[in-house]
């Protein structure tokens, strides 16, 4: 009675804190279990689980913010009236429904992408369709249980907070309005957990090099929120890195670039001159980005025995072995490849405004050049915004699901790989002239289905991860054996490659192992070599230039890698999360929001510390600072003769 007493109107407050910290708590120690190899030390979890209490309180402290205030701020006649507290009882109820669902559905996240979850979560929520079909093909037991327990979770809340409610004793109201001040100026203090000009945020608390370690110190809740807020810093890198200016960071851009003097617009810092047109006649160009497809499946790169087509075809082309993604997404794997932008802690600019027209792709110089482009996908084109980015930059038609009059086998993300293929076959066959195309498969994904009885299983399950990585390599030859006998294969360059591999892995803050990825280049034209300096997703554009003899003027940065000095150790730009990469051939630096830049040494698969060379810090912090300000101030245009209309040979 005492205590309640005490309490008094805030009691039903207090109440659902302690109880949501204890939740939170619960929920911590699980995933800490969970991923015991990493953590390896009591010591570690105690600071895992010290900073999850005070990343928690913060939290709650700045929930709990708007229905404390309202509470003291009314006269006790109306705080404990049924239509004051129905509402305030729904919003601790809303928020206790968020913070179960989320920490609920953490371990299958974790599972798929190493973290906590943020940005990726919300982006698939646009989703509806493919997601629904995803766990309800491959996630139906986990979706069942995460809701059950989230049902469960809030129906116990609700009750305890109703009887909290009803025995909360009121103070009377002079005395609530002298503790207005105190209980907020508590609650700002809780939710800045500091003195200090900077409130705590999540790299306060960040302690390890093992990204999931520092997100295990929060909770779900708030590695969501902080995602959505930091939306409204979209494009803005200087917000997280440390400061440089706008001139070095252009600077060391160029220098690196090895464009030398070709560089055109002043008033755009990356805009250059770039190949020699050739005289001969236009080739084709086909891109067959796979999607998921990790160097850890491929036997040709150390990895597991999956590929014995994508194995073969390797030693009849450019085949990268030394080969690094720039995310861990789709949307980022398209940016790279076919826009050659640098990654960023933003959204892809798939999905970013400013870059939904006027904005830099290769098929604007294709385009431009008598090249007609298509974009071939097997699902649903919409998603990523895969669809409106490329017809608003430069493609000419759009290929998707409701394409398909007739297919082989259909599943929860569309047709399947050999479905794509034919229709691509078939559509290339039926072309006069130049063509270049970016076919995406799908085949490689959760749940993993594809048709029966192609392929020798690799694991006794059909539907694994194992066996559909398989099924997308059966594909990959499935195509080439069809391309071969058409008309169009001697005067087409292909490039095959990943868009990222299939879920991060790793204890470090960047996983760059799970960055390497397969490429290869074959084709009419195309010498067989291996290229075993290390190389990024966006080198791959210049270099398909340089072997299609395409000239022209563009704000890309990456390199024609056959034109590297011979003694140039290649390079390579990572983004996870908010963490940033500039790998220089076995060098690694990483920048993390609010931390200073670490470097590293990239050895068997490994991040090994070592002293931070000021150079390479400095190139890499303006690698990490370029993509904001290519895209806040609409630096990566088209340049103007790509936007004319071409003069298609086929027309004349």
């Amino acid at each position: 009675m005492n205590l309640r007493k005490t309490l008094g109107p805030l009691a039903p407050f207090c109440g659902f804190f302690v109880l949501t910290l204890c939740f939170l708590t619960l929920s911590r120690s699980v995933l800490a279990g969970m991923n015991w190899e990493r953590i390896t030390a009591f010591e570690i979890l105690m600071q895992v689980m010290l900073s999850g209490l005070r990343m928690d309180t913060i939290l709650l402290s700045m929930v709990l913010v708007i229905p404390v205030v309202l509470t003291l701020a009314v006269p006790d006649s109306i705080s404990t009236s049924r239509f004051f507290r129905l509402p305030v009882r729904w919003l601790l109820c809303a928020w206790f429904v968020l913070f179960a669902f989320l920490e609920l559905s953490t371990p299958v996240y974790i599972d798929f992408f190493d973290s906590r979850p943020g940005r990726i979560f919300f982006e698939y929520l646009n989703h509806p369709r493919e997601v629904g079909t995803l766990l309800l093909n491959g996630f139906l037991m986990q979706s069942v249980f995460v809701s059950a327990a989230t049902v469960l979770s809030v129906i116990i809340v609700n009750r305890l907070l109703v009887h909290w409610q009803a025995r909360q004793v009121a103070w009377r109201y002079p005395v609530q309005i002298l503790m207005l001040p105190v209980v907020v100026t508590i609650l700002v203090l809780g939710g800045r957990s500091t003195l200090g000009h900077r409130a705590v945020n999540a790299s306060s608390v960040a302690f390890s090099n093992d990204q999931l370690l520092n997100e295990l110190g929060l909770s779900s809740a708030y590695t969501l929120l902080s995602a959505i807020y930091a939306l409204q810093n979209e494009g803005d890198q200087s917000r997280l890195y440390p400061w440089m200016s706008d001139a070095e960071v252009f600077d060391r851009v160029r220098r690196m670039s090895l464009v030398g003097d070709r560089f055109s617009d002043p008033a755009l810092p990356t805009m250059h001159h770039f190949g020699t047109q050739s005289q001969l006649p236009k080739r084709n160009l086909v891109i067959v980005l796979e999607e998921s497809m990790g160097a850890r499946f491929i036997g040709k790169l150390g990895g597991l025995p999956l590929s014995p087509r994508i194995d073969g075809l390797s030693g009849k082309g450019l085949w990268f072995t030394q080969l690094f993604a720039t995310g861990i997404r789709s949307a980022r794997g398209i940016e790279a490849v076919v826009t050659g932008f640098p990654p960023s802690a933003s959204r892809s600019v798939l999905k970013l405004g400013l870059a939904q027209q006027d904005f830099y792709t290769m098929a604007r110089t294709l385009k431009a050049q008598g090249y007609k482009n298509y974009f071939i996908y097997g699902g649903e084109s919409h998603f990523d915004n895969m669809r409106g980015f490329l017809l608003n930059n430069g493609f000419d038609h759009a290929v998707d699901e409701k394409d398909y009059d007739e297919w082989k086998f259909k599943g929860s993300w569309g047709v399947s790989d050999e479905d794509v293929f034919d229709k691509a076959n078939t559509i290339f066959k039926s072309e006069q002239g130049p063509f270049f195309a970016l076919i995406f498969s799908s085949s490689f994904h959760s749940p993993f289905e594809f048709p029966d009885d192609r392929i020798e299983l690799y694991d006794e399950k059909k539907n694994t991860r194992n066996n559909a990585v398989k099924y997308a390599d059966h594909a990959v030859g499935y195509y080439f054996d069809l391309a071969q006998k058409e008309a169009y294969w001697k005067d087409t360059v292909f490039l095959v490659v990943a868009d990222h591999d299939e879920r991060p892995r790793g204890s470090s803050l960047v996983p760059v192992s799970s960055y390497h990825i397969p490429g290869l280049i074959l084709g009419a034209g195309v010498e067989p070599r291996i290229y075993d300096r290390v190389t990024s997703h966006i080198d791959l554009m210049p270099t398909l230039f340089g072997l299609l003899g395409i000239a022209g003027e563009a704000p890309f940065i990456g390199h024609d890698v056959l034109r590297r000095a011979d003694d140039h150790p290649g390079r390579a730009l990572m983004q996870f999360g908010e963490n940033h990469a500039y790998m220089r051939g076995d060098e690694v630096v990483i920048h993390t929001p609010h931390k200073p830049p670490s470097q590293y040494r990239y050895v068997d698969g490994s991040l090994v510390p070592m002293n931070p060379s000021n150079e390479l810090v400095r190139d890499a912090l303006a690698m990490a600072l370029l993509p904001g300000l290519l895209y806040r101030n609409q630096y990566y245009r088209p340049s103007v003769s790509s936007l004319l209309p071409a003069r298609n040979d086929r027309d004349k």
